[in-house]
Formats: structure tokens, C-alpha cells, sequence
């Protein structure tokens, strides 16, 4: 397996990747700069083969540029042992989910998502691809987040509420009505402070 991104971020991966007993061959990133992190090394150019992957960048924009640009890879999916998760969840490929995460019964997972440390996603809800739930973030029952979307660490969205896709919830908003497509929302009671015009284009 080889880890695409070697950052603060990728070392996390790392070592969930090192508890699920993953041979790592080492990470791929183009910064010539990193040659090793975490005694692996780091190369600069990405095989032009099928190989086990894991995208080990935070920012949602990149992943996708990256996965639509490198067909041949095999995504894999990785979950650290101390989480709960439902046996009734679906997880995409690609989707990482950090220590102390609590999913519960009948919650859909896409793709290349990053569930990160302590984040809880309750009943039912259906995250779409590319989505980054941060640190400490928590989703009541029936929630829907669109693709892209990144929320904020520690931000709380209750039940029953659709957020868009490509939107940014800052750090502790707390979401008590839906977002709209491309909208960053910040605050106690979330409110809009900007609107991304090009929306979900990327």
C-alpha cells in the first residue's frame, strides 16, 4: 500500500494503516523536499500501474483532482480498530475513518471520505463522496451532506437537516436548518457569510 500525501494528515493514516497490519511501501507526494516521514520514504512520481492506495490529504478539492486523474489505483479503505461502527453501515472505498469515531446503525458512506478523530454520525444519515467530518464534529439522525463538504471540527448539525454539496461549516457552528449548494455557515445559530459562486464545479 502506498499513502498519497505525506503530512501531518498522512502520519495519522499511517498508523491506522500500521494497526490493520497493511505492508506500506511508503508515501507518494510531489513535494521534492519530503524525502522521509515516519522512517518511510517519500517518492515524487506516481506509478503509472495498478497499486493499493490511500489518499492522505485533507482538503477534499485535491483528493478528487487526485482520483479522477490516477484511474489504474486501488483505493482501499481504512477503519482504526478503536471506533464503533455499525454492522450496518456502508463505507466507500478510499474512506478513512479516525480513532474514537462513533457511526451508527444504517449511516451510507461515500467514497474518499475522512470521518476523523471522535466525530459521531448517528442513524440514517448519507454522506456523499469527498466529504471531510472534522475532529469532534457531531450529526444527529437523517442527516445529508453533499459531496465536498467539509465540517468544521466540533460543529454539531441536528437532526433531519441536508447540507449541501461543496459547503464549509466552520469549527463549532451548529446547524439547525439545511445549507444550500456552496455555502460556508458559521456560528451559534449557523448563519451564511459567503456563497461560492462556481458552487460544485470542481
Amino acid at each position: 500500500m502506498y499513502l498519497y500525501g505525506a503530512s501531518g494528515h498522512g502520519k495519522v493514516v499511517l498508523e491506522i494503516a500500521e494497526e490493520n497490519g497493511y505492508n506500506i511501501e511508503g508515501f507518494i507526494d510531489e513535494d521534492i523536499s519530503k524525502i522521509m516521514l515516519l522512517n518511510y520514504t517519500v517518492t515524487h512520481s506516481v506509478p503509472l500501474y495498478a497499486i493499493d492506495v490511500v489518499i492522505t490529504i485533507g482538503n477534499n478539492k485535491i483528493r478528487k483532482k487526485i482520483v479522477n486523474g490516477n484511474p489504474l489505483f486501488n483505493y482501499m479503505t481504512l477503519i482504526h480498530p478503536k471506533t464503533t461502527v455499525s454492522k450496518r453501515v456502508k463505507i466507500g472505498e478510499g474512506t478513512v475513518v479516525m480513532p474514537g469515531c462513533k457511526i451508527n446503525s444504517e449511516v451510507n458512506v461515500g467514497k474518499h471520505c475522512i470521518i476523523n478523530t471522535n466525530a459521531s454520525v448517528d442513524h440514517d444519515c448519507a454522506i456523499e463522496d469527498f466529504v471531510h467530518i472534522s475532529p469532534g464534529a457531531s450529526l444527529a439522525g437523517a442527516v445529508s451532506v453533499g459531496e465536498g463538504t467539509h465540517i468544521g471540527i466540533g460543529a454539531v448539525v441536528i437532526q433531519g437537516v441536508n447540507i449541501g454539496k461543496w459547503c464549509t461549516i466552520g469549527a463549532g457552528a451548529v446547524i439547525i436548518r439545511d445549507v444550500l449548494d456552496g455555502a460556508t455557515v458559521v456560528g451559534n445559530p449557523g448563519r451564511v457569510i459567503k456563497m461560492n459562486e462556481s458552487k460544485y464545479d470542481q
